[in-house]
């Protein structure tokens, strides 16, 4: 059983002020991994804020430049207490997108961390900055109150997940020994809303695609020549609506999931989305309508038109454009075949008369899930519960997308995730903001977990495939 003092002294390291404080000095450095005279900005908040905490916590710290030119560097901390305790890998992201200053409510600064009530606003506020302080205040606090952990900790930080986490799975390859652990625990993305502690277990994967309707140089009159010369623009928004139609729905079935499993299903039932205040109202004919709205959002996948544009559309003239282009996202879960993305759709649109379009995959990345029935899950939920005084919410996945594959596939670890933000707290716009209760539980909810990994009791003894010296 988890001391109540220890619990005690959670709570009041955020209600002191403390936390706010902490998180204000992290939030000062703009890491912006998008922009490369940012790179001072990153180095500086790896040796400046994370090396000194990973020490403070009894880590040998090593920084590692990373081999794809794309990213930035990696940082590892590493306390080894015993070979025979179990091992904890966590893991954080030291970059933030860019900070849109000049965008913000109140004229806010984004690297000012600025308190309004109970959110406090700033640039990484929610992520990744405010979440990676909650587990290292979390490991901090249990050190201090038992002079130990109890397991060996590893710590992974990144400083390239916001631009899609270059070299991450290739570095991870390379230092497998260096980070073999028993279970994953990192903390990004939203809980399901505000007022429900979450647990989630993988994310969506990625697809991004141009459709690409380049059928003549030069723009031709629409009156000399419309009836007769092919409009790429109209050609275009038929071939997206072959793809997917003006309600949301998929209409390539090699772009869907093969099905959708009774466990997962069974693990969405009750679940509501969009629960907070000022959240959208999400829409009833939008998408697959057999799917209830969580099943539609963390169990299938959407297509979705990003931009879409042809001519200038403030000053359009008269004339025919001679190109049109589309960027798409296909959001998918696991277990979903995307490896000919490209060569699908191009053989769709050609059988739909549209092969004068052209398919590009621009990017993508891995959708991946740790199983529901790991015994990691279940021990986490009921280490979870017994302190947060309600039921926790587990996820099979967040319906966006997080390296969660290098954790699963390349390192073949559990991985789970506990989320210290919402849905509604705006990362990646103006005016990111982390609440104060989410802060305050989250920290809470760490220090019970990390406290039931190092103490493991008879009520809650660890899953018999990890390490116990008892």
């Amino acid at each position: 059983m988890i001391p109540a003092q220890l619990l005690y002294k959670a709570e009041e390291f955020v209600d002191s002020g403390a936390f706010f404080a902490e998180l204000a000095a992290m939030v000062a450095y703009p890491t912006e991994s998008a922009r490369p005279e940012s790179g001072v900005a990153v180095r500086a908040y790896l040796d400046e804020v994370l090396t000194p905490a990973l020490a403070g916590l009894g880590c040998s710290v090593t920084t590692y430049e990373n081999e794809d030119p794309r990213g930035g560097p990696f940082l590892v901390g590493r306390r080894v207490e015993s070979p025979g305790l179990p091992t904890l890998l966590c893991y954080g992201h030291a970059d933030v997108v860019e900070g849109q200053a000049g965008r913000w409510s109140e004229d806010r600064d984004p690297w000012t961390l600025t308190a309004d009530g109970e959110r406090w606003y700033g640039r990484g506020a929610a992520d990744n900055k405010g979440q990676h302080l909650v587990n290292l205040a979390a490991l901090r606090l249990l050190l201090a109150e038992r002079g130990r952990l109890g397991f060996n900790l590893t710590f992974l930080f990144e400083t390239g997940e916001e631009i899609g986490f270059p070299g991450l799975a290739e570095f991870a390859a390379a230092h497998r020994e260096e980070l073999r652990a028993d279970v994953v625990v990192a903390s990004d993305g939203p809980r399901v809303d505000a007022a429900t502690p979450t647990l989630f277990l993988g994310s969506r994967g990625g697809v991004q695609i141009q459709l690409d309707a380049d059928l003549r140089p030069d723009a031709y009159h629409s009156g000399n020549w419309g009836g007769v010369l092919r409009n790429p623009a109209t050609t275009l928004a038929g071939a997206v609506a072959s793809v997917v139609d003006g309600h949301g729905r998929i209409r390539v079935p090699e772009l869907l999931p093969p099905e959708l499993p009774d466990v997962v299903r069974q693990s969405l039932t009750g679940v509501t989305v969009a629960n907070s205040p000022g959240d959208p109202t999400p829409d009833d004919g939008w998408g697959d309508t057999a799917l209830t709205t969580a099943e539609r959002l963390y169990a299938w996948n959407t297509l979705e038109v990003l931009a879409l544009g042809a001519a200038d559309i403030d000053r359009p003239v008269n004339a025919i454009p001679g190109r049109a282009r589309a960027v798409l996202q296909l959001r998918y879960v696991a277990g979903t075949d995307v490896s000919r993305v490209g060569e699908v759709l191009s053989e769709h649109l050609a059988r739909e008369g549209y092969s004068m379009v052209d398919v590009t995959v621009l990017g993508r990345f891995a959708a991946a899930r740790t199983p529901l029935d790991d015994p990691w899950v279940g021990w986490a939920k009921s280490a979870l519960e017994r302190v947060a005084g309600r039921p926790v919410t587990v996820l099979p996945n967040i319906g966006g997308s997080l390296p969660h594959s290098v954790f699963t596939d390349v390192l073949g670890l559990p991985a789970l995730w506990l989320p210290h933000s919402y849905p509604g707290c705006l990362q990646h716009a103006p005016d990111e903001h982390m609440l104060a209760p989410i802060a305050r539980e989250g920290l809470v909810l760490a220090t019970a977990l990390f406290h039931a990994l190092g103490d493991p009791s008879p009520e809650l003894p660890l899953p018999a495939h990890a390490k116990d010296p008892r």
